[in-house]
C-alpha cells in the first residue's frame, strides 16, 4: 500500500490550524514516552493536533496526545500504515526502533520526516554516525571498530585493546553496552548487546577508552530566522552523570573552557549542517581541558535535556516544537539547576509514588512523573528537577529530592 499524497506544512510561512477540524496542523509522533509526551504537550500549547504512536498501550504521551496507535514502529507495513491513515503534516520519530527505509520511502513520496529521513537514518544507527563523523567529516572521536560476529569482535577488541566498550549499534539509555575488562568477558557482551539493543541488528561497536574530564550534552537547535534562513544556535552546555549507559542526573550550566567551548559548538555544527532540517539535536560530546570528543548524537530532545525545564525560559521540548513548526526560539538560560532521575526500583504494574509531598518540600523543586504503566528496577519512572543559585545546591536538591520517591507495588 503507498500514499501519493501528504499535507505539506510551509516552515518558512507557518499558519497553525485549529485542533480536531478539517484545517487542523497535525503531528504524528513515533515515540511517546516521557521526552515524547513533553513534545506533545508542547505542541499542543501552540494548537497543533497531535497523534501518539508506541510501542505499548497507554504510553506517557498516549495519555496527553488527541489520538493513540499501539504498533510495531519496526515492521514496515505497519508505520506505512498509521502514517497513510492519518496523513499527518509531520511525522517526528522519538525512538530507535523504527523501520526507517520506510521513512525514506514516505518522503520521497511527499511526506515530511522531522528533521529529515536521512538524519534519522543516519542517527538511529551507530555505525553510520560514527562512519560520517569520522571518516568524511574527519571529526575527533574515540578509536573504534565494528563487529558482526563473534570473531568479528574478538579480533576488533584485539586491535582496539581493554578496557573498551561494546555497545550494538541500534539502542539508547544504555540498554545492551558493556564495559569489558578481559577476554574472557567478550562472549556476553556479545549476548548483551544482542539483548539490549532496540533492533538485533546483528553488528556491534567496540569502543576504546580515552582520557577524558567530563562529557557533556550540547542541545544545537537548527531554526529558521526572521529571513527564512536555517541557523544553528547552542543551549548552555549540560553536564551529566550516567550508569552503564544511561543518564541519572543532569545539570546546566557545565562550566567549561571558552576554546573547548568553541570547539563543541563546532563540531555539533559540522554535523547538524551535514543532517540538515531544523528541530532540536542532542549532540554528546567528551571533553579534557581544550580538547573535545565527538561521541553521538540524537535528533530530537535529549534525556539529558530534561533539565531544561528548570533551567531555560524555553526547554528543549518547546524549542523543538517551534524549530520543527517555522517559529522564533529562544535558548536563553534562566537560572542554574539539575535534574536527577527517579527508577522504578522493582517490577510492578500500576505503582503508588509515596514521598512526593516531602520531596516538594524544598523551594526551587519540581517533579516530573512519567505515568508509565510498568515499572522495572532501572526503568526511568519520573525526574526530579531544581532550580538554584548555583549548579551545586540544585544537584543537591535534586538528588535529594529524588531520593524521597520510592515507588511502590
Amino acid at each position: 500500500m503507498k500514499t501519493t499524497f501528504f499535507p505539506t506544512f510551509d516552515r518558512s510561512n507557518p499558519v497553525l490550524g485549529t485542533p480536531l477540524t478539517a484545517k487542523a496542523t497535525r503531528i504524528m509522533l513515533l515515540g511517546s514516552g516521557e521526552l515524547g509526551k513533553e513534545v506533545i504537550i508542547a505542541l499542543q500549547r501552540l494548537g497543533v493536533e497531535v497523534i501518539a504512536v508506541d510501542r505499548y498501550a497507554n504510553a506517557p504521551g498516549h495519555q496527553v496526545a488527541h489520538r493513540s496507535y499501539v504498533i510495531n514502529m519496526s515492521d514496515p507495513e505497519s508505520l506505512r500504515r498509521v502514517i497513510s491513515i492519518e496523513r499527518p503534516d509531520m511525522v517526528v520519530p522519538e525512538i530507535e526502533a523504527i523501520a526507517t527505509d520506510t521513512l525514506a520511502e514516505l518522503e520521497a513520496e511527499g511526506q515530511t520526516i522531522v528533521p529529515t529521513a536521512r538524519a534519522v537514518q543516519m542517527t538511529m544507527n551507530r555505525e553510520r554516525i560514527r562512519r560520517l563523523a569520522a571518516e568524511t567529516l574527519k571529526l575527533p572521536t574515540s578509536p573504534y571498530r565494528f563487529a558482526g560476529s563473534i570473531e568479528d569482535l574478538r579480533t576488533a577488541v584485539g586491535e582496539i585493546g581493554f578496557p573498551c566498550f561494546i555497545k550494538p549499534v541500534m539502542s539508547s539509555s544504555g540498554k545492551g553496552q558493556s564495559k569489558i575488562e578481559g577476554p574472557d568477558e567478550i562472549d556476553g557482551a556479545w549476548e548483551y548487546a544482542a539483548k539490549g539493543g532496540r533492533v538485533d541488528a546483528g553488528r556491534v561497536i567496540v569502543e576504546g577508552t580515552i582520557d577524558f574530564d567530563y562529557e557533556i550534552t550540547l542541545l544545537t537547535v537548527r531554526a529558521l530566522d526572521a529571513e527564512g534562513e536555517t541557523q544553528t544556535s547552542f543551549c548552555a552546555p549540560i553536564g551529566h552523570v550516567q550508569v552503564r549507559g544511561d543518564y541519572v542526573e543532569s545539570w546546566q550550566p557545565h562550566a567549561m573552557t571558552s576554546v573547548a567551548r568553541e570547539r563543541a559548538q563546532t563540531i555539533a555544527k559540522a554535523v547538524t549542517d551535514d543532517l540538515g532540517g531544523c528541530g532540536v539535536f542532542g549532540v554528546e560530546l567528551f571533553v579534557k581541558g581544550d580538547t573535545v570528543w565527538f561521541s553521538e548524537v540524537s535528533p530530537r530532545p535529549h534525556d539529558t535535556g530534561l533539565v531544561t525545564m528548570a533551567t531555560q525560559w524555553q526547554s528543549e521540548f518547546e524549542l523543538h516544537a517551534r524549530a520543527i513548526l517555522g517559529l522564533p526560539i529562544d535558548v536563553t538560560l534562566g537560572s542554574p539547576g539539575a535534574s536527577a532521575v527517579i527508577y522504578g526500583g522493582i517490577d510492578a504494574t500500576g505503582v503508588r509514588f509515596p514521598g512526593v509531598r516531602e520531596a516538594l518540600a524544598e523551594p526551587g523543586v519540581d517533579i516530573r512523573l512519567f505515568g508509565k504503566p510498568e515499572a522495572f528496577e532501572r526503568r526511568r519512572m519520573g525526574v526530579v528537577i531544581a532550580r538554584a543559585d548555583d549548579v551545586e545546591d540544585a544537584r543537591r536538591k535534586a538528588k535529594h529530592a529524588a531520593a524521597c520517591v520510592t515507588p511502590l507495588a
